[in-house]
């Protein structure tokens, strides 16, 4: 096996020009045009570079010209011809078949270091952790003989961190635990359970009661975890995880459905894995001082996450993904935190010489009149002040009540209103007024009159039940959008929703179904656009993306008003124009102000948090400061918790 790896490796190095082919196998079903069309090819050259026995397809690599041809004009898209970059290192750490993906490299953790993953859905972050974890065994690319042993991978990896890591992953030195990403089967693992039982039942390290204190989970102790809502649920599983007395700790994704405040909260729960001296100064003897100090110099921690401002402030390094998403990945080697994140966003690593996107994500959202004939709000009309009034919602439950005040606001056409606030703290149910869904809502809260879209924050159970394709949902959803060029052009485009119009509705995955949602609401004729936590499911790239097509469309095209509940904190910088401050108890009585200058709501939300954020001096992009440090206190004390001013070093 080692000779065959060596054969490999050396036979990769030489490669000048490499592609490989993915077959998509939700395109290329029995019934698909795309299937009748590589059968009829099937075996027609006299070799076997395409394939086709019942429902099974295979599209060899080595396929001759004609063949190629063939792949390339298959209907549907579901064969794609994805060429490597000639300068990418080809040694392949796994593969999952012929036709299928492939991630080159692997991230490489440290102890006592918390290391991020920072990419787009789909470009082998979960691989990555699931090798890590020992769930998957790395196969190197050998696909046509036997796989490679624990040996031979870490004679493979030698001289680097992962040969001392897999060796005391495979010799069982290495205890693992995983924070998967949330999905709901992970409540019915605990059916009939209340919170506090299962996280005391997994306290291996005495901890349990700070943990809950710090997650916030001391109010929900007595509830059955069936029960809890989505960042509940995902609080709980981040317990869970720093319960167990575990050497690697894995976390998938753990800003999901968690509020700002709660962002900051589970980063600084990470981070206590390997911040000894913090966990030294608590213990209650030099002994457990010297064993929290022994523990966190020994523990790696991964994360994986797409707020960056959470993956900068949780980790010491971070090691960026990019290439072809669904086809392969590449790892890039490990870079400080806010390096490696910036030259993400920039697309070009430096070290490697390597450039993988045309153009930086940049956070400048800007409302212009457009150059290819979106009208522009002065174009369009003067913009017009609107005015809802003041109001009150009391809902009640089983055992408990929440009231929501609002005060009396106004919104001006062409811009777009953030509301802030915490989880459970009445922002939904604001936007259900205002949308009018509310039978017994007050009277004059519904923007109806004015014409209103509305995404709602769970789009999943009414999209799943849907048995057509995209295109067959968009059709009966969006007809007057379909038929606009530039609605294709300014909205459809940029969110890929061209790429996936002949999937099934039903097998779209969360981020696919968030995309097509935001387009269904955005090709809806209204004076009002409502959109709750659109970047839900959605990846870094995609989020500024979906930033920029909604101010766009909406604002400087239409000229019309959004109304938006965003927690990533990125994302809400770069799409408010007013923001709606909420304060008070969550769950219990909160109150939404009148919407607020942005400088002025930030700095008021940011205060109740106790947080300060200061501008990234590369792309501007928001950066939370250390607590403590010179620039918090300053900020602190001059009563700026979001500094505007371009630039800002020091206090990361």
């Amino acid at each position: 096996m080692s000779k065959l790896l060596a054969k490999r490796k050396a036979k990769d190095a030489t490669a000048v020009d490499r592609r490989i082919l993915i077959l998509d196998p939700e395109k290329c079903k029995p019934n698909s045009a795309a299937y009748a069309f590589l059968k009829q090819y099937a075996g027609k050259c006299g070799k076997t570079c395409i394939e086709v026995e019942g429902k099974l397809v295979r599209i060899s690599e080595d396929l001759c010209a004609a063949c190629l041809t063939r792949a390339k004009h298959c209907p549907g898209g579901a064969v794609s011809i994805v060429k490597l970059p000639t300068n990418l290192s080809t040694d392949v750490t796994h593969r999952y078949g012929e036709n299928a993906f492939a991630l080159h490299g692997l991230p490489s953790p440290r102890p006592g270091a918390v290391l991020g993953l920072l990419g787009t859905n789909g470009i082998g972050k979960s691989t990555a952790v699931h090798i890590l974890s020992g769930r998957v065994k790395p196969n190197l690319g050998v696909l046509t003989a036997a796989p490679p042993a624990w040996a031979d991978i870490i004679q493979y990896y030698r001289g680097s961190d992962l040969q001392n890591y897999f060796t005391a992953l495979c010799e069982d030195r290495l205890r693992v635990v995983v924070k998967p990403q949330l999905e709901p089967s992970l409540a019915r693992k605990f059916t009939g359970r209340t919170v506090g039982a299962c996280l005391e039942e997994s306290d291996e390290l005495g901890k349990c009661r700070e943990i809950m204190e710090l997650l916030d989970l001391e109010a929900v102790r007595d509830r059955e975890v069936q029960a809890l809502s989505g960042g509940e649920l995902q609080r709980f599983a981040i317990a869970r995880c720093l319960n167990v007395a575990a050497d690697v700790y894995l976390f998938d994704e753990p800003s999901s459905f968690l509020d700002v405040k709660q962002r900051v909260a589970a980063a600084q729960a990470i981070r206590s894995l390997v911040d000894g001296v913090d966990a030294a100064a608590r213990a209650d003897s030099v002994r457990a001082a010297d064993e929290a100090r022994r523990r966190a110099g020994a523990t790696y921690v991964v994360v994986v996450e797409h707020d960056l401002t959470v993956l900068d402030n949780v980790s010491d390094a971070v090691c960026c993904l990019y290439g072809g998403p669904g086809a392969y990945g590449v790892v890039t080697k490990r870079q400080a935190a806010a390096a490696g994140i910036n030259q993400f966003l920039a697309g070009y690593i430096a070290a490697e010489n390597m450039r993988f996107r045309a153009e930086a994500l940049s956070f400048q959202v800007s409302v212009e009149r457009d150059d290819d004939g979106a009208r522009g709000v002065e174009a369009v009309h003067a913009p017009q002040t609107h005015r809802y009034p003041a109001m009150s919602r009391t809902l009640t439950g089983e055992n408990s009540s929440f009231t929501l005040d609002v005060e009396a606001g106004s919104f001006r056409d062409g811009e777009v209103v953030g509301l802030m606030g915490e989880n459970g703290c009445g922002k939904s149910t604001f936007m259900s007024l205002l949308a009018g869904v509310e039978s017994d809502a007050p009277a004059g809260a519904s923007l109806a009159r004015l014409g209103v879209a509305y995404k709602r924050q769970h789009v999943g159970p009414r999209f799943r039940k849907y048995r057509g394709s995209v295109q067959d949902f968009l059709e009966a959803h969006v007809q007057h959008g379909l038929g606009d060029r530039l609605f294709r052009l300014l909205v459809m485009k940029p969110l890929g929703l061209e790429r996936i119009e002949e999937l099934p509705v039903r097998s779209l995955s969360g981020g696919e179904v968030q995309r097509l949602a935001i387009v269904v609401c955005l090709g809806t004729p209204a004076g009002v656009y409502l959109v709750d936590e659109p970047s839900a499911g959605l990846d870094v790239e995609q989020r500024i993306v979906c930033a920029k097509v909604m101010k766009r469309w909406v604002v400087s095209h239409l000229g019309k008003t959004a109304f938006i509940i965003e927690h990533d904190f990125v994302m809400a910088t770069a799409l408010y124009d007013r923001v709606v401050v909420y304060r008070g108890a969550p769950g219990v009585r909160c109150t939404a102000g009148a919407p607020l200058a942005p400088a002025e709501g930030f700095n008021a939300f940011l205060r109740k948090l106790d947080v300060t954020f200061r501008r990234d001096a590369e792309n501007f992009r928001p950066r939370i400061n250390k607590r403590g440090s010179v620039l918090d206190r300053e900020q602190k004390q001059a009563g700026d918790y979001y500094n505007l001013d371009d630039g800002g070093g020091g206090g990361a």
